[in-house]
């Protein structure tokens, strides 16, 4: 399969990529586990790993039933497009760009907004950080809301294949930072994501909460004020942990909290928008910030 190809069809990216992950999800688990070479967070243990993949394959499973939705949506806006913007070496990187800024900001709502937060907080629930987190995803992203903070790039010229595709691409990269095994890059760390930063982003230590939401470019958070360094052991997880490797637990749990609280009785219109959109509260029994 050629690169004309997945553009034309970019769902199949990851498809592409998956021997590349398992692979990387192998190795891993045979330097962590088996030579008990890693913490003991980032070993892999059976139900877990089965949850993160069913979950995996249910967001999978949304994307694509919804996806036919979005993509009407997008082919609307993109009739609204400000510039013809060719497909070219420079405008590709240009789309690169401006994709990761858009999630960098996506990223930042999904953990500052909590009606974004009760799909994203999946992703976050684990107390492990191994390859095999990556693959812990929320079905709930297109209600969440997640394909609005694209629509900027096709309005302004870029075609909705191209951006879907960048998008994927952003995602896909990502699967390399959700590891113990690397410590550092080096040079790099100045400018990219890296699984240092992506660890303290995933750390529920009251410093590395709400930080590093970069996808591949960590500059975004240098600039905008949400970096911090690696620089105490992280402890993996969230504030209110979900305890349960039931994917309808793990992916329901905050939308049944937030639902109750919203239609309960005696409070006012502007409060229960408060608790739908406002930021998570923090948890009980907790000094930590909101999560």
């Amino acid at each position: 399969m050629n690169i004309a190809a997945i553009m034309e069809n970019p769902e199949l990216l990851l498809l592409v990529l998956a021997p590349l992950f398992f692979l990387c999800i192998l190795l891993e688990w045979y330097v962590g586990t088996r030579r008990q070479a890693l913490p003991l967070s980032a070993r892999y243990h059976g139900r877990e790993v089965w949850c993160n993949f069913t979950l995996a394959a249910m967001h999978q499973a949304s994307d694509l039933l919804c996806g036919l939705l979005v993509a009407k949506v997008y082919l609307a806006a993109f009739g609204w497009k400000l510039f013809d913007i060719p497909l070219t070496p420079l405008s590709f990187i240009a789309l690169m760009v401006a994709q990761d800024f858009c999630y960098y900001w996506f990223h930042r709502a999904s953990h500052r907004v909590r009606w974004m937060w009760a799909a994203h907080v999946v992703h976050h629930s684990s107390e492990h950080m191994n390859f095999s987190t990556a693959f812990r995803q929320s079905l709930m992203y297109p209600l969440a809301g997640m394909w609005l903070f694209w629509l900027p790039l096709i309005l302004i010229g870029f075609d909705p294949q191209w951006v879907i595709f960048t998008v994927l691409l952003n995602l896909g990269l990502q699967f390399f930072v959700h590891t113990q095994s690397i410590k550092s890059l080096g040079p790099l760390e100045w400018l990219l994501n890296t699984p240092s930063h992506h660890r303290v982003h995933h750390g529920r230590n009251p410093q590395y909460i709400d930080k590093n939401y970069a996808g591949i470019f960590i500059v975004w958070d240098k600039f905008f004020g949400t970096f911090a360094a690696e620089t105490e052991t992280v402890v993996y997880g969230i504030t209110k942990p979900v305890n349960s490797v039931n994917p309808l637990r793990v992916t329901f749990r905050e939308w049944q909290d937030m639902l109750t609280e919203a239609c309960a009785r005696g409070l006012s219109f502007k409060q229960r928008l408060r608790i739908l959109f406002a930021p998570p509260a923090p948890s009980v029994n907790t000094d930590e910030q909101p999560r």
